[in-house]
């Protein structure tokens, strides 16, 4: 079974790069050091020559792989929605109880990251942090609607409609499904940021995940 996930690829809207950063050392470079160095410095102050410096690398090289900035964190947010969804189709497609189906892929989009190791060049735990503060700015542009049509946030979606589907399995006639789904997806990242930056405005602590508060929420929002 390791060997076979360790073969496995997330696979990332391709108008989203212009290579695929798959392909090649130095597109993986380009990635693995693209995460330590936002996550140092922020999004904002992240550059393609602060990175070509990081990996001895010409910033024209960058742009061979991605033509901005933006384009490379739209690419590091859908790898992560694709890596989650991974982890919720596998996780999940044995459970055969509804209830417990929904409660076991709240606690996946929602739970604290631990490292995989079947991805070698791309540190789990690091890329979330950045999910939780500067995933919002993959999508809060001029050219959202444009980038949608485009395909750019489709494993995203796909996850949010998963779990409306495991909604509605669970309580059919709940009329606010994909929003109940959409809040669970967005929300718990927001509980995390809030649990590191703004602790006495959560709950979620050390002992409670936001996890524990979603699955609290839905089965009580459900009534089941």
């Amino acid at each position: 079974m390791h060997n076979l996930l360790s073969n496995l690829k997330i696979a990332v809207p391709k108008k989203i790069y212009a290579k695929d950063p798959e392909s090649s050392e130095l597109g993986k470079r380009i990635i693995e050091h693209s995460i330590i160095l936002i996550n140092d410095i922020g999004f904002d102050s992240f550059t393609f020559k602060k990175l070509g410096v990081l990996i001895g690398s010409n910033e024209s090289s960058i742009y061979r792989y991605f033509e901005s900035k933006h384009k490379l964190l739209l690419y590091l947010s859908s790898w992560y929605w694709g890596w989650i969804e991974y982890q919720l189709v596998f996780e999940t497609h044995s459970i055969s109880d509804d209830k417990e189906k929904l409660t076991k892929a709240i606690s996946i989009v929602c739970r604290t990251t631990k490292e995989d190791k079947n991805f070698s060049h791309i540190n789990e735990v690091i890329l979330n942090r950045i999910i939780i503060n500067e995933n919002s700015k993959s999508f809060l542009t001029k050219e959202v609607d444009q980038e949608n049509k485009d395909g750019y946030f489709i494993i995203y979606k796909r996850i949010i409609q998963r779990l409306r589907d495991m909604i509605t399995g669970v309580a059919p006639n709940y009329k606010y499904a994909s929003s109940l789904a959409s809040t669970i997806c967005e929300g718990g990242l927001h509980q995390h940021f809030l649990k590191d930056h703004f602790s006495s405005i959560t709950n979620c602590k050390n002992d409670v995940s936001p996890s524990t508060f979603f699955i609290d929420l839905v089965l009580n929002t459900l009534k089941i």
